[in-house]
Parts: structure tokens; C-alpha cells; sequence
């Protein structure tokens, strides 16, 4: 028996499995503590709890900690926790959900592979491209024209991963230094854009700076159209107006982290990675591959 609980975006993973999704009260009381409560019982079964790190990221992390706590105590034989993005303090964060009582973690697109390693316990790496490949297939771009664009040397072997999957397309690299934290200051581009539809690959869109800058760079060396792809939309202030100050041809994010209304605009696509997580979700369960899917 299994049991999915998690946030509003879950009832699509229920969905794609066949599944109810769980009924859970979550609840703080007045001086802000958590409380949460199972409203049917998980004894005996193999969970799996969604929970986005998006923000609040350290109240949302805390909830996850106490549904994990909730279900071992409930005496649930199995505990799944599917997280968005993995967080800055990773090793502390692995260490917490192990100690809460997880046996097995889902991790959308990590920025660093090597966190896996932070784990005692299994860890899936869940890669996102897929979906986000599959929309840009479905756009017919004739492959001669396109070009994949790394927005940092860091996300190379990336983008590079993504160019292969799609038509195996060329590759640029925005070069750049960073004099701050979340500061970047673009300095050249390897590689060459003039003429093409330039698709810029990221795991992450915090405050936008990199990619809106690497945009910026893409357009002046005669890029056609530039596309932005990420799986994870943080969307920290001044990212809205740097996205759809008209850069972009597109900007194509997943709903691991939800987006709030406000911060929608005309050359945004959401693009829901539900069914690639309840397809996972279901190869774990039944011992099968989950690598697989992604080759």
C-alpha cells in the first residue's frame, strides 16, 4: 500500500499514478510552531512526501522534517521525501532528513551531482531536461538554426547534455567573473551565435542577473532569438523585470517551485514535471530502473 502526500502540485502526480492524494492538516499554532497531522492512516505503507524547498525554503524544509517525524511515528514502512532544489546548507539538510526517519530521497535537477553524496540514505536524482526538451521538440526550431548556451563555464557539462538531446546542436559559452554574491559581470562569448536561435540552459533563475546579462551578450554578437530554459524559478526580486524586459523570446521554467501569480508575464511557460515525477516514483517502488527515463 502506498500513500502520496504533498503540495497542491501533488494532486497531478496522484493523478498521473491513479492515486487519491493523501489528506494532510497542516497547521501552526500561535506562536508559529508547526503541527501536522495525518488525516488517514499510513501504517504499514511506503509514503511519499512533495515538498518544494521554495519560499519560505526554511519553514517549508521544517514542514518536510515533520511529516517525516509524523510518518515514523504512524509506524509508515517506508518514508520518500521528493524535494525541488537542493539547498545551500545540503550536508546539514541530508543529515536532518535522515534523522527525521527518511529512507530515500527524490532530488529535481541538483545543482551539484556531489550532494548526493552528503546522503546515508538512496538518493534519486530526478533530471528535469526531458520535459523541457519534449516543449522545445514540439516548437519545430529547424535544427541548423539552433545553438545551446551554457550562461556560466560552471553549467558546461550541462548544457553540453542538453545540446546532444536536442538534435546535437552546437554549443556557446557566456564567460564571465563574479565580483559578489549574486552579482555577475559578463566578459565574452565562446562560440558562435550570429543568425541562430540561441537556448540559454540553467539549473536555477534566482535574481536573473547571469542569464539577462548573457542575454544581453547573445543579442549583441547577432543572436536571432534567445530562449531562457530552467528548471528551477527562485524569482528573487529584480528577476521579473530583467525576464520580460523584452530579452527573451521565451522563458521556459517547471513548476518544481511554485509561482505565484504576480510574477507571471507574457513570455513565461510553465511546464509541470508531474508526470515525470510519478513515473519515478512508481520505478522506485516497484525496484525498477529510474536512470532509464532519462536516457
Amino acid at each position: 500500500m502506498h500513500r502520496l502526500f504533498g503540495c497542491p502540485y501533488s494532486k497531478e502526480i496522484a493523478w498521473y499514478m491513479g492515486l487519491d492524494l493523501g489528506k494532510i492538516n497542516i497547521n501552526r499554532f500561535a506562536d508559529g510552531e508547526i503541527y501536522v497531522r495525518f488525516q488517514e492512516s499510513v501504517r504499514g505503507c511506503d509514503v511519499y512526501l512533495v515538498q518544494p524547498t521554495c519560499p519560505p525554503a526554511n519553514e517549508n524544509l521544517m514542514e518536510l522534517l515533520i511529516m517525516i517525524d509524523a510518518c515514523r511515528r504512524a509506524s509508515a514502512k517506508n518514508i520518500t521525501a521528493t524535494q525541488g532544489r537542493e539547498s545551500i546548507a545540503a550536508k546539514l539538510v541530508a543529515n536532518l532528513l535522515t534523522e527525521a526517519g527518511a529512507d530515500r530521497v527524490l532530488a529535481c535537477d541538483l545543482h551539484s551531482g556531489q550532494s548526493m553524496g552528503y546522503f546515508d540514505i538512496p538518493v534519486d536524482h530526478v533530471y528535469c531536461q526531458p520535459v523541457i526538451l519534449d516543449y522545445l521538440a514540439s516548437k519545430r526550431i529547424c535544427s541548423n538554426d539552433l545553438v545551446v548556451v551554457s550562461p556560466d563555464v560552471g553549467g558546461v557539462a550541462r548544457a553540453r547534455a542538453f545540446a546532444k538531446k536536442l538534435s546535437d546542436a552546437p554549443l556557446a559559452i557566456v564567460d564571465k567573473r563574479r565580483y559578489g554574491h549574486n552579482l555577475a559581470e559578463v566578459m565574452n562569448l565562446i562560440g558562435d551565435v550570429k543568425g541562430k536561435v540561441a537556448v540559454m540552459v540553467d539549473d536555477m533563475i534566482d535574481t536573473a542577473g547571469t542569464i539577462a546579462k548573457g542575454a544581453t551578450l547573445l543579442h549583441e554578437e547577432g543572436a536571432r532569438e534567445v530562449y531562457a530554459c530552467s528548471t528551477h524559478a527562485v524569482f528573487s526580486p529584480p528577476a521579473i523585470e530583467r525576464l520580460s524586459s523584452g530579452l527573451f523570446q521565451e522563458v521556459i521554467i517547471t513548476n518544481t517551485l511554485p509561482v505565484m501569480e504576480k510574477n507571471y508575464f507574457p513570455q513565461l511557460t510553465v511546464l509541470s514535471v508531474a508526470n515525470l515525477l510519478g513515473e519515478t516514483i512508481w520505478r522506485v517502488h516497484d525496484d525498477c530502473s529510474v536512470s532509464s527515463i532519462f536516457q
